[in-house]
């Protein structure tokens, strides 16, 4: 496995289109959520030049994971979107905390099942990568808009994180917002 990480800015348009395109075929194909695509692609308005990408590939190339990475001081998912799931708080807005959204870890072209996704080495390795590249950027904290599996995962794997509030339902989908720490 081969992971990578950059801007927007910084990575080949090839790589950056075979994320859009995983992330299309994990967020709305498979997992069904709702979101705006284009031929195939899944971007946002948080997709923007300094957006940081952490994205796991197999020996041949093929995307079998991805991370997004925004800084807080800037417009991000769980600011913008979902602010009701840090149960009343403000949403933070420091260069010191990194918000870790469109986290995904499904092999497509290997045996792990989409169900594994929050349990697989690839996950637990891109988790840890993300991490990493958040605290090159000088964050101390991550806040993530996720399923709940995600805490699972964290949990298992021994990661420091609580909730910012109880889970939520949100177009059929339970989902909650998690702080994780950042360890220097």
């Amino acid at each position: 496995m081969n992971i990578t990480s950059g801007t927007t800015e910084r990575l080949p348009e090839i790589l950056l289109t075979r994320i859009s395109s995983y992330r299309h075929r994990v967020f709305v194909e498979t997992l069904g959520w709702e979101l705006q695509t284009r031929d195939g692609m899944e971007l946002d308005q948080f997709d923007r030049p300094d957006t940081v990408y952490v994205v796991a590939q197999d020996g041949q190339g093929h995307v079998n994971g991805c991370a997004r990475l925004l800084s807080t001081d800037r417009p991000y998912l769980l600011g913008e979107v979902f602010p009701q799931l840090l149960n009343g708080m403000p949403p933070p807005c420091t260069p010191e905390v990194w918000e870790l959204s469109r986290f995904a870890a499904v092999d497509f072209n290997g045996s792990l099942s989409t169900k594994g996704q929050f349990s697989s080495p690839i996950a637990i390795r891109l988790l840890q990568e993300s991490i990493a590249s958040a605290a090159s950027h000088g964050a101390k904290r991550l806040i993530t808009v996720s399923p709940l599996g995600i805490e699972r995962l964290l949990r298992r794997a021994g990661f420091h994180s609580h909730r910012a509030g109880p889970p939520m339902i949100i177009d059929g989908h339970p989902i909650f917002a998690c702080w994780i720490e950042v360890e220097s």
